[in-house]
Protein backbone atom coordinates (compact mmCIF):
# COMPACT_ATOMS: atom_id res chain seq x y z
CA UNK A 1 0.00 0.00 0.00
CA UNK A 2 1.15 3.41 -0.86
CA UNK A 3 2.33 5.28 2.29
CA UNK A 4 1.39 8.81 3.26
CA UNK A 5 -0.15 10.43 5.91
CA UNK A 6 -3.49 11.54 6.38
CA UNK A 7 -2.73 15.43 6.00
CA UNK A 8 -1.17 14.35 2.60
CA UNK A 9 -4.42 12.76 1.39
CA UNK A 10 -6.32 15.26 2.60
CA UNK A 11 -4.31 17.96 0.37
CA UNK A 12 -4.30 15.48 -2.64
CA UNK A 13 -8.06 15.01 -2.62
CA UNK A 14 -8.20 18.60 -2.91
CA UNK A 15 -6.07 18.83 -5.61
CA UNK A 16 -7.64 16.01 -7.07
CA UNK A 17 -11.10 17.84 -7.03
CA UNK A 18 -9.18 20.94 -8.38
CA UNK A 19 -7.94 18.42 -11.56
CA UNK A 20 -11.60 17.51 -12.25
CA UNK A 21 -12.53 20.69 -13.33
CA UNK A 22 -9.25 21.81 -15.49
CA UNK A 23 -9.45 18.33 -17.23
CA UNK A 24 -12.93 18.75 -17.88
CA UNK A 25 -13.11 22.21 -19.27
CA UNK A 26 -9.79 20.85 -21.40
CA UNK A 27 -11.20 17.94 -22.82
CA UNK A 28 -14.07 19.65 -24.03
CA UNK A 29 -11.69 22.44 -25.74
CA UNK A 30 -8.95 20.72 -26.41
CA UNK A 31 -10.44 17.48 -27.71
CA UNK A 32 -8.10 15.58 -30.12
CA UNK A 33 -5.99 18.49 -31.10
CA UNK A 34 -2.45 17.13 -29.44
CA UNK A 35 -1.00 19.90 -27.12
CA UNK A 36 2.66 20.74 -26.33
CA UNK A 37 3.16 24.28 -24.80
CA UNK A 38 0.33 27.04 -24.34
CA UNK A 39 0.13 30.12 -26.07
CA UNK A 40 -1.66 32.77 -24.86
CA UNK A 41 -3.30 30.62 -22.91
CA UNK A 42 -4.92 28.13 -25.85
CA UNK A 43 -2.94 25.08 -27.17
CA UNK A 44 -2.63 24.73 -30.69
CA UNK A 45 -2.66 21.08 -32.04
CA UNK A 46 1.06 20.23 -32.46
CA UNK A 47 0.02 16.94 -34.92
CA UNK A 48 -0.36 18.88 -37.69
CA UNK A 49 3.55 19.86 -37.32
CA UNK A 50 4.92 16.43 -36.06
CA UNK A 51 2.92 13.42 -35.50
CA UNK A 52 6.07 11.50 -35.18
CA UNK A 53 7.05 13.71 -31.59
CA UNK A 54 7.93 11.85 -28.85
CA UNK A 55 5.25 14.17 -26.28
CA UNK A 56 2.31 13.21 -28.78
CA UNK A 57 1.49 10.13 -26.31
CA UNK A 58 1.01 12.30 -23.07
CA UNK A 59 -2.44 13.82 -23.96
CA UNK A 60 -3.88 10.69 -24.38
CA UNK A 61 -2.02 9.14 -21.63
CA UNK A 62 -3.73 12.27 -19.30
CA UNK A 63 -6.82 11.37 -20.74
CA UNK A 64 -7.19 7.47 -20.23
CA UNK A 65 -6.00 8.15 -16.23
CA UNK A 66 -8.64 10.75 -16.17
CA UNK A 67 -11.15 7.85 -17.21
CA UNK A 68 -10.08 5.36 -14.89
CA UNK A 69 -10.47 7.65 -12.36
CA UNK A 70 -14.21 9.27 -13.06
CA UNK A 71 -15.76 6.78 -15.65
CA UNK A 72 -16.23 9.82 -17.89
CA UNK A 73 -16.80 8.77 -21.73
CA UNK A 74 -15.65 12.28 -22.77
CA UNK A 75 -12.16 10.96 -21.37
CA UNK A 76 -12.28 7.57 -22.90
CA UNK A 77 -13.67 8.97 -26.51
CA UNK A 78 -10.94 11.56 -26.61
CA UNK A 79 -8.22 9.64 -25.92
CA UNK A 80 -9.03 7.19 -28.60
CA UNK A 81 -9.76 9.99 -31.31
CA UNK A 82 -6.03 10.44 -30.72
CA UNK A 83 -5.11 7.38 -30.77
CA UNK A 84 -5.88 6.80 -33.72
CA UNK A 85 -4.41 9.91 -35.01
CA UNK A 86 -1.23 8.22 -34.38
CA UNK A 87 -1.85 5.30 -36.49
CA UNK A 88 -0.53 7.96 -39.55
CA UNK A 89 2.68 7.94 -37.45
CA UNK A 90 3.19 4.35 -36.66
CA UNK A 91 2.64 3.13 -39.85
CA UNK A 92 5.30 5.84 -41.03
CA UNK A 93 8.70 3.87 -39.59
CA UNK A 94 11.08 6.29 -41.02
CA UNK A 95 9.93 8.94 -38.68
CA UNK A 96 9.60 6.83 -35.29
CA UNK A 97 12.52 6.46 -32.82
CA UNK A 98 13.39 5.49 -29.31
CA UNK A 99 10.11 7.17 -27.77
CA UNK A 100 7.36 4.85 -29.05
CA UNK A 101 7.08 3.99 -25.46
CA UNK A 102 6.24 7.58 -24.18
CA UNK A 103 3.67 7.40 -27.29
CA UNK A 104 1.66 4.10 -27.31
CA UNK A 105 2.38 2.57 -23.54
CA UNK A 106 -0.21 6.26 -23.00
CA UNK A 107 -2.55 5.91 -26.24
CA UNK A 108 -2.63 2.44 -27.00
CA UNK A 109 -1.88 0.03 -24.42
CA UNK A 110 -3.45 2.03 -22.14
CA UNK A 111 -6.43 1.85 -23.75
CA UNK A 112 -5.69 -1.75 -23.75
CA UNK A 113 -5.25 -2.71 -20.52
CA UNK A 114 -8.55 -0.23 -19.12
CA UNK A 115 -10.96 -1.61 -21.93
CA UNK A 116 -9.63 -4.45 -23.77
CA UNK A 117 -9.21 -3.48 -27.23
CA UNK A 118 -8.04 -5.54 -29.14
CA UNK A 119 -6.65 -3.22 -31.94
CA UNK A 120 -4.79 -1.04 -29.25
CA UNK A 121 -3.39 -4.31 -28.44
CA UNK A 122 -2.03 -4.39 -32.11
CA UNK A 123 -0.78 -1.14 -32.00
CA UNK A 124 0.89 -1.23 -29.06
CA UNK A 125 2.41 -4.90 -30.54
CA UNK A 126 3.79 -3.16 -33.19
CA UNK A 127 5.15 -0.14 -31.56
CA UNK A 128 7.01 -2.28 -29.31
CA UNK A 129 8.42 -4.36 -31.96
CA UNK A 130 9.84 -0.54 -33.37
CA UNK A 131 11.40 -0.28 -29.66
CA UNK A 132 13.04 -3.66 -30.39
CA UNK A 133 14.24 -3.09 -33.61
CA UNK A 134 16.25 -0.60 -32.41
CA UNK A 135 18.45 -3.06 -29.98
CA UNK A 136 22.31 -2.97 -30.54
CA UNK A 137 23.19 -6.19 -29.59
CA UNK A 138 27.14 -5.03 -29.92
CA UNK A 139 26.65 -2.27 -27.28
CA UNK A 140 23.77 -3.86 -26.00
CA UNK A 141 21.81 -1.21 -25.82
CA UNK A 142 18.29 0.88 -27.12
CA UNK A 143 19.95 3.52 -30.45
CA UNK A 144 18.35 7.26 -29.13
CA UNK A 145 17.19 9.27 -32.25
CA UNK A 146 17.55 9.41 -35.64
CA UNK A 147 19.85 11.03 -38.05
CA UNK A 148 22.76 9.19 -38.56
CA UNK A 149 23.32 8.52 -34.37
CA UNK A 150 23.38 5.12 -34.52
CA UNK A 151 25.89 4.87 -31.42
CA UNK A 152 23.57 7.05 -29.31
CA UNK A 153 22.19 6.58 -25.79
CA UNK A 154 19.93 8.55 -23.56
CA UNK A 155 18.64 8.08 -19.86
CA UNK A 156 14.97 8.71 -21.38
CA UNK A 157 14.90 5.19 -22.70
CA UNK A 158 14.47 3.82 -19.73
CA UNK A 159 11.37 5.33 -19.28
CA UNK A 160 10.03 3.95 -22.80
CA UNK A 161 11.22 -0.18 -21.87
CA UNK A 162 7.82 -0.79 -20.18
CA UNK A 163 6.32 -0.84 -23.66
CA UNK A 164 8.86 -4.13 -23.81
CA UNK A 165 8.03 -5.86 -20.66
CA UNK A 166 4.14 -5.36 -21.29
CA UNK A 167 4.85 -6.98 -24.78
CA UNK A 168 6.75 -10.15 -23.50
CA UNK A 169 3.73 -10.63 -21.39
CA UNK A 170 1.27 -10.09 -24.34
CA UNK A 171 3.38 -12.69 -26.49
CA UNK A 172 5.44 -14.77 -24.17
CA UNK A 173 7.89 -13.72 -26.10
CA UNK A 174 10.88 -13.48 -23.65
CA UNK A 175 13.31 -11.43 -25.98
CA UNK A 176 11.14 -7.86 -25.55
CA UNK A 177 12.51 -8.62 -21.58
CA UNK A 178 15.81 -8.88 -23.02
CA UNK A 179 16.55 -6.26 -25.19
CA UNK A 180 14.43 -4.09 -22.00
CA UNK A 181 17.04 -5.76 -19.72
CA UNK A 182 20.20 -5.45 -21.28
CA UNK A 183 19.64 -1.87 -22.14
CA UNK A 184 18.81 -1.32 -18.64
CA UNK A 185 22.14 -2.58 -17.40
CA UNK A 186 24.31 -0.48 -20.10
CA UNK A 187 22.99 2.55 -18.83
CA UNK A 188 23.54 1.28 -15.22
CA UNK A 189 27.19 1.03 -16.41
CA UNK A 190 28.04 3.83 -18.25
CA UNK A 191 25.02 6.16 -17.22
CA UNK A 192 24.64 6.05 -13.80
CA UNK A 193 27.37 8.31 -12.03
CA UNK A 194 28.82 6.65 -8.44
CA UNK A 195 27.24 9.94 -6.58
CA UNK A 196 24.21 9.42 -8.34
CA UNK A 197 23.78 11.87 -10.91
CA UNK A 198 23.61 10.90 -14.52
CA UNK A 199 24.71 11.55 -17.97
CA UNK A 200 22.19 12.51 -20.57
CA UNK A 201 23.85 10.73 -23.58
CA UNK A 202 26.42 8.11 -24.03
CA UNK A 203 28.20 7.40 -27.06
CA UNK A 204 28.69 3.76 -27.82
CA UNK A 205 30.39 2.24 -31.04
CA UNK A 206 27.52 0.99 -32.93
CA UNK A 207 30.17 -1.67 -34.37
CA UNK A 208 32.03 -3.21 -31.54
CA UNK A 209 29.87 -1.56 -28.88
CA UNK A 210 32.84 -0.03 -27.36
CA UNK A 211 32.15 3.14 -24.92
CA UNK A 212 33.42 6.43 -26.27
CA UNK A 213 32.05 9.60 -25.03
CA UNK A 214 29.00 11.64 -23.11
CA UNK A 215 28.58 14.97 -24.68
CA UNK A 216 26.45 16.83 -22.96
CA UNK A 217 22.90 16.68 -23.86
CA UNK A 218 19.72 18.85 -22.71
CA UNK A 219 21.65 20.08 -19.64
CA UNK A 220 23.94 22.81 -19.37
CA UNK A 221 26.77 20.91 -20.29
CA UNK A 222 29.15 17.76 -20.46
CA UNK A 223 29.23 16.34 -16.86
CA UNK A 224 26.87 18.48 -15.63
CA UNK A 225 23.45 17.05 -14.14
CA UNK A 226 20.38 17.59 -16.35
CA UNK A 227 17.43 17.11 -13.52
CA UNK A 228 15.07 15.89 -16.26
CA UNK A 229 17.61 13.15 -16.93
CA UNK A 230 18.14 12.55 -12.94
CA UNK A 231 13.87 12.24 -12.77
CA UNK A 232 14.19 9.81 -15.47
CA UNK A 233 16.24 7.67 -13.68
CA UNK A 234 14.58 7.47 -10.44
CA UNK A 235 11.38 6.34 -12.35
CA UNK A 236 12.88 4.36 -14.84
CA UNK A 237 14.93 1.78 -12.58
CA UNK A 238 12.25 1.96 -10.53
CA UNK A 239 10.41 -0.14 -12.91
CA UNK A 240 13.31 -1.81 -14.06
CA UNK A 241 13.15 -3.07 -10.98
CA UNK A 242 9.47 -4.03 -10.56
CA UNK A 243 9.46 -5.91 -13.81
CA UNK A 244 12.48 -7.97 -13.27
CA UNK A 245 13.21 -7.78 -9.38
CA UNK A 246 16.84 -6.91 -9.83
CA UNK A 247 18.21 -5.33 -6.77
CA UNK A 248 21.12 -3.85 -8.70
CA UNK A 249 17.89 -1.45 -10.26
CA UNK A 250 16.58 -0.56 -7.08
CA UNK A 251 19.97 0.58 -5.68
CA UNK A 252 20.28 2.37 -8.40
CA UNK A 253 17.18 3.97 -8.73
CA UNK A 254 17.11 4.63 -4.87
CA UNK A 255 20.97 6.04 -5.14
CA UNK A 256 19.80 8.81 -7.81
CA UNK A 257 16.55 9.67 -5.70
CA UNK A 258 19.17 10.54 -2.98
CA UNK A 259 20.83 12.54 -5.14
CA UNK A 260 17.91 14.15 -6.45
CA UNK A 261 16.02 15.22 -3.48
CA UNK A 262 19.42 16.13 -1.38
CA UNK A 263 19.65 18.62 -4.34
CA UNK A 264 16.36 19.52 -4.62
CA UNK A 265 16.29 20.42 -1.18
CA UNK A 266 18.45 23.27 -1.76
CA UNK A 267 15.65 25.45 -4.05
CA UNK A 268 12.65 24.48 -1.56
CA UNK A 269 11.39 21.36 -3.61
CA UNK A 270 11.39 23.16 -7.45
CA UNK A 271 14.32 21.64 -8.92
CA UNK A 272 16.47 23.32 -11.11
CA UNK A 273 16.90 22.45 -14.63
CA UNK A 274 20.77 21.28 -13.91
CA UNK A 275 22.06 20.66 -10.97
CA UNK A 276 25.62 21.38 -11.83
CA UNK A 277 24.81 24.64 -13.67
CA UNK A 278 26.30 28.30 -12.88
CA UNK A 279 25.05 30.07 -9.90
CA UNK A 280 24.13 32.59 -12.61
CA UNK A 281 21.63 32.71 -14.71
CA UNK A 282 18.57 30.14 -12.50
CA UNK A 283 16.62 28.06 -14.35
CA UNK A 284 14.37 26.12 -12.84
CA UNK A 285 12.32 22.45 -14.36
CA UNK A 286 8.76 21.88 -12.84
CA UNK A 287 8.79 18.66 -15.33
CA UNK A 288 11.91 17.07 -13.37
CA UNK A 289 9.76 17.61 -10.29
CA UNK A 290 6.57 15.74 -11.30
CA UNK A 291 8.45 12.83 -12.84
CA UNK A 292 10.69 12.38 -9.64
CA UNK A 293 7.68 12.75 -7.58
CA UNK A 294 6.28 9.96 -9.78
CA UNK A 295 9.17 7.88 -9.48
CA UNK A 296 9.34 8.26 -5.45
CA UNK A 297 6.00 7.49 -4.94
CA UNK A 298 6.46 4.47 -6.70
CA UNK A 299 9.47 3.74 -4.51
CA UNK A 300 7.28 3.37 -1.46
CA UNK A 301 6.00 0.58 -3.16
CA UNK A 302 9.01 -1.52 -3.54
CA UNK A 303 11.42 -0.68 -0.38
CA UNK A 304 10.61 -1.79 3.17
CA UNK A 305 8.93 0.25 5.44
CA UNK A 306 11.73 1.84 7.59
CA UNK A 307 12.18 3.58 3.93
CA UNK A 308 8.80 4.10 2.96
CA UNK A 309 8.57 7.98 4.59
CA UNK A 310 12.26 8.96 3.09
CA UNK A 311 10.70 8.55 -0.28
CA UNK A 312 7.10 9.48 0.21
CA UNK A 313 7.64 12.58 1.81
CA UNK A 314 10.13 13.20 -0.59
CA UNK A 315 7.60 13.36 -3.69
CA UNK A 316 5.14 14.91 -1.24
CA UNK A 317 7.51 18.40 -0.92
CA UNK A 318 8.20 18.00 -4.75
CA UNK A 319 4.28 17.92 -5.53
CA UNK A 320 3.37 20.39 -2.89
CA UNK A 321 5.86 22.96 -3.38
CA UNK A 322 5.56 22.84 -7.29
CA UNK A 323 1.14 22.86 -6.72
CA UNK A 324 1.69 26.31 -4.73
CA UNK A 325 4.31 27.92 -6.51
CA UNK A 326 3.58 27.10 -9.94
CA UNK A 327 0.14 25.83 -10.67
CA UNK A 328 -2.68 27.28 -12.66
CA UNK A 329 -6.01 26.02 -12.40
CA UNK A 330 -7.88 28.44 -14.37
CA UNK A 331 -10.36 26.52 -15.94
CA UNK A 332 -10.43 29.13 -19.35
CA UNK A 333 -6.84 28.63 -19.82
CA UNK A 334 -4.87 25.48 -21.11
CA UNK A 335 -2.04 24.30 -19.23
CA UNK A 336 -1.73 23.02 -15.53
CA UNK A 337 2.10 23.10 -14.53
CA UNK A 338 4.39 26.37 -15.46
CA UNK A 339 7.97 26.45 -15.34
CA UNK A 340 8.82 23.32 -16.99
CA UNK A 341 11.85 23.48 -19.24
CA UNK A 342 13.07 21.27 -22.00
CA UNK A 343 16.42 22.15 -22.69
CA UNK A 344 19.04 24.93 -20.93
CA UNK A 345 19.71 26.14 -23.92
CA UNK A 346 17.04 26.79 -25.84
CA UNK A 347 14.69 29.81 -24.77
CA UNK A 348 11.56 29.15 -26.55
CA UNK A 349 10.41 25.88 -24.59
CA UNK A 350 12.37 27.21 -21.16
CA UNK A 351 10.26 28.29 -17.84
CA UNK A 352 7.06 27.38 -19.67
CA UNK A 353 3.78 25.36 -19.38
CA UNK A 354 4.79 21.46 -21.15
CA UNK A 355 2.14 18.99 -21.72
CA UNK A 356 4.37 16.29 -20.07
CA UNK A 357 4.45 18.09 -16.60
CA UNK A 358 0.91 18.01 -16.28
CA UNK A 359 0.52 14.50 -17.22
CA UNK A 360 2.68 13.48 -14.56
CA UNK A 361 1.70 15.90 -11.94
CA UNK A 362 -1.80 14.31 -12.62
CA UNK A 363 -0.57 10.96 -12.07
CA UNK A 364 1.25 11.91 -8.49
CA UNK A 365 -1.91 13.01 -7.36
CA UNK A 366 -4.27 10.47 -8.64
CA UNK A 367 -1.23 7.65 -7.09
CA UNK A 368 -1.79 9.19 -3.98
CA UNK A 369 -5.71 9.24 -3.89
CA UNK A 370 -5.64 5.76 -4.89
CA UNK A 371 -7.16 6.38 -8.00
CA UNK A 372 -4.22 5.82 -10.98
CA UNK A 373 -3.80 2.47 -12.79
CA UNK A 374 0.04 2.06 -14.13
CA UNK A 375 0.33 3.48 -17.30
CA UNK A 376 4.26 2.02 -17.25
Amino acid sequence: MKWFRKEDRDWAEEVYGKICLKMRAEAERVGTDIPYIPENGRYKDMGKEGIHWWINGFWPGMLWQMYHATGEEIYKNTARGVEKRLDEALNHYSGLDHDVGFMWLHASVADYRLTGDEEAKERGLKAAGVLASRYNPAGRYISAWNGNRPGHMIIDCLMNLPLLYWASEQTGDPRFTLVAENHTDTALKYIVRPDGSCNHIVVMDPLTGEYLDNPGGQGYGQGSSWSRGQAWAVYGFALAYKYTGKPEYLDASKRVAHYFLANAALTDYVPLLDFRAPEEPVYYDTTAGVIAACGLILLTELVDSLEKNLYGQGAVRLLRAIEEKHCSWKTEEDGIVDFGSAKYHREADREVPIIYGDYFFIEGILRMTDRDFLIW
